[in-house]
């Protein structure tokens, strides 16, 4: 990708930090609007990521930015989900068709580093200066606009910045503004594996949910051969059993017979990752000058597959902010305030969906035969990232939340003891 040369001090209508989907959804729709953007980006792409499971809602946005006929062509296909238990005793399968409200039936399966550097050359295309590596050492907010340091004692200015620059924010961590969950504080290992086992059809693109009792795994198909397995565990487990990373994967996957049946034959094909203490929001996402968004804003968990979904969800409304705030500089703090509270409410929610998955009852009452009152399809519509489904959703996932509590002290469905 060509990488542009650096003047003492350039001119931007706004600056975007970070070449994630975050990062570069911003940068396309400001670039497709007129404005004048350069991404930077402190690595160069492609590079190995995790989160390679997208949403259905996400579709409507990567039509806007004009790529889903790139997904179509390179991209495995995603129709639903599986939630099973690792003995294999207790397991149901949902698919997107059967949600309740949904526009978009399906999704796709990706390998981020092809995922990221695609959307990076389309930002490319619509007009988005690409930078990288370029790192912003630091940055100075005025009335009129911001003034990032990136390096050799080269400035950049920008009118507006939207940091896209993920878990270690640069915003965030300038102004302190990173706060932790702590009952998600979590581990994770992970890998790409090749002949892993998969069921026929359709059910071939399914994400694969596994609950253990302490632990549970990710199965994500992301083309005709690679499926990417993950492990999230407590962190204080993973230190108490002070072993690597490798060794806990390995003998995690050993432990149950379901998963133990699905990596029989299954080859590993990269080296093991591992990473904890990724559960946080920052305080802020808005400043007079600035937005965050995508992981610079904040990461929930990666069950359910949201940190992309919220990414580009966030990417693109951040851009919409400072777009109208270019045009009405008047509204530009009603613009911010409005954009803040959304993304908080929509974090909100998917924060209460995490933390119930992480209670027993979740699974007593997502596997249940023949529940009541169509649950699984309002629960499907949140899982497809339906943020706008409608009354029809929300009270029967009340009712949803309801049962969980209630379960936990009355048995209303069969309880199941975890392997």
């Amino acid at each position: 990708m060509k990488v542009a040369a650096v003047s003492d001090l350039e001119y931007y209508d706004v600056a975007v930090i970070g070449g994630g989907p975050a990062g570069t959804t911003a940068a396309t729709v400001l670039a497709k609007r007129g404005r004048k953007v350069v991404l930077l980006e402190k690595d160069v792409f492609p590079k190995f990521k995790i989160g390679e499971s997208l949403l259905p809602h996400s579709m409507r946005a990567f039509e806007m930015l004009d790529v889903r006929h790139e997904l179509e062509k390179h991209a495995f296909p995603k129709y639903g989900g599986e939630i099973a238990t690792s003995d294999g005793q207790r397991g149901v399968k949902f698919f997107f068709q059967n949600g309740i409200n949904l526009k978009y039936k399906s999704a796709f399966q990706v390998e981020r580093a092809w995922f990221d550097k695609m959307l990076m050359e389309n930002a490319q295309k619509a007009g988005v200066e690409i930078r990288q590596p370029c790192s912003v050492e630091k940055f100075t907010v005025e009335s009129d606009g911001v003034t990032l340091a990136v390096g050799e004692g080269r400035t950049i200015r920008a009118g507006y910045v939207i940091d896209c620059s993920g878990r270690n924010a640069v915003m965030g961590q300038q102004f302190d503004l990173k706060k932790k969950y702590d009952h998600l504080q979590k581990f994770s290992v992970y890998a790409h594996y090749k002949n892993v086992q998969r069921d026929e059809g359709r059910d071939a693109t399914l994400t694969r949910l596994i609950r253990g009792k302490k632990h549970w795994f990710w199965m994500i198909p992301i083309d005709e051969e690679r499926t990417s397995v993950g492990l999230v565990m407590d962190i204080a487990d993973f230190k108490a059993a002070k072993k690597s990373p490798e060794q806990t994967l390995d003998d995690a996957l050993a432990e149950g017979s379901l998963m133990r049946e699905r990596m029989g034959k299954a080859e590993r094909v990269t080296p093991v990752h591992a990473v904890g203490d990724y559960s946080y929001r920052n305080t802020r996402f808005a400043g007079s000058r600035w937005l965050l968004a995508g992981d610079a804003a904040g990461f929930i968990d990666p069950i359910f597959s949201t940190g992309v979904f919220l990414a580009i969800h966030s990417g693109e409304k951040a851009a919409l902010a400072v777009d109208g705030s270019m045009r009405r500089p008047w509204s530009r703090a009603l613009r911010f305030w409005a954009y803040a509270r959304d993304l908080n409410s929509l974090m909100d929610r998917y924060l209460r969906f995490v933390s119930a998955w992480y209670t027993k009852e979740f699974v007593d009452v997502f596997t249940a035969p023949d529940p009541p009152f169509q649950i699984p399809a309002a629960v499907n519509s949140v899982l497809a990232g339906n943020i706008h489904a409608g009354w029809s959703v929300w009270w029967r996932l009340q009712l949803f939340y309801i049962t969980l509590k209630v379960q936990k002290r009355f048995p209303l469905l069969p309880r199941f003891e975890e392997g």
